[in-house]
């Protein structure tokens, strides 16, 4: 079974929702739909009072309804209270909210869109788009991010290719091609960009992600040259592969000044870009 954890947008509010691909559903933080609804300041306690109300009505819907971990503003995962689309329309009758009707087509359309993409996975690549633009992301930076997206599937493919195992041979694979381009491994990077579950893809400015994706590319590539067939032979080629785009990056620094690898995240990257446009 493989869950797919989201933020989706309604109104330009986020959402949080993980999709099922056995069960073929989303799952909705009910934490997020209240908050949303109601634009309550104390969405648990909302929650916490509507679930006693239930339960002395006889409902059987709080008893139903499930957890998963999902990621807080913090960066940390926490148990989530979650429905799936029908125990949500169910949920929905029970908060008064002008917004209710729109939520629930809303929801219908997320739940039809993620089958659609099943079938069309260019779907996902278009609704990626537009979410990135909803959060601010330019657009030279929005095709570059895909275009990683694409490169690193490509080498994970071919990692897999060779047997290696998702996880554990992954992560060391990934922190070995990192550090060599960049000087930092994985856990590092997150630490100078102010950052904890965050996606470091997502904060890295376009230089960035241009040498990482070289570093990923090149590795994939020289990986299908030498056809190396244990997983020592595998971190030498990613080690090789990563200096790559270290060459790059130090001539590039030598020649502007400038350090390629910085604190910079999303955020911070925004802000200037809103600043730069006043």
């Amino acid at each position: 079974m493989t869950k797919v954890n989201a933020i989706q947008l309604f109104e330009e509010k986020k959402v949080r929702t993980s999709w099922d691909s056995e069960q073929e559903k989303w799952f909705v933080s009910i934490i997020d739909v209240i908050e949303v609804l109601t634009d309550s300041e104390r969405p648990r306690k909302y929650w916490g009072d509507l679930k006693s109300k239930l339960k002395k009505e006889g409902s059987e819907l709080s008893e139903k309804i499930g957890q998963l971990k999902m990621q807080s503003p913090d960066g940390k995962f926490y148990k989530t209270d979650v429905a799936d689309t029908e125990q949500l329309f169910r949920l929905i009758q029970s908060i008064p909210s002008p917004k209710a009707e729109p939520f629930k087509l809303w929801s219908a359309q997320i739940a039809s869109e993620r089958l659609d993409e099943i079938q069309d996975p260019e779907l996902s690549i278009d609704r990626a788009l537009e979410q990135y633009l909803a959060l601010g992301y330019s657009e030279n930076w929005i095709n570059q991010r895909l275009k990683s997206i694409e490169i690193r599937k490509e080498l994970t493919d071919e990692w897999k290719n060779r047997g290696l195992k998702e996880g554990q041979q992954f992560a060391i694979l990934t922190d070995i091609i990192t550090q060599a381009w960049s000087g930092k491994i994985t856990k590092e990077y997150k630490v100078l960009k102010g950052l904890k579950k965050e996606n470091l893809r997502d904060n890295m400015s376009n230089t960035e992600l241009i040498l990482n994706m070289l570093a990923e590319a090149s590795a994939k590539d020289i990986s299908k040259a030498v056809n190396p067939e244990t997983f020592e032979e595998n971190k030498i080629v990613a080690n090789q592969r990563g200096n790559v785009a270290n060459v790059a990056r130090k001539e590039l620094e030598a020649k502007t000044g400038k350090n390629v690898v910085t604190e910079l995240n999303a955020k911070s990257i925004l802000n200037l870009k809103k600043e730069n446009e006043k």
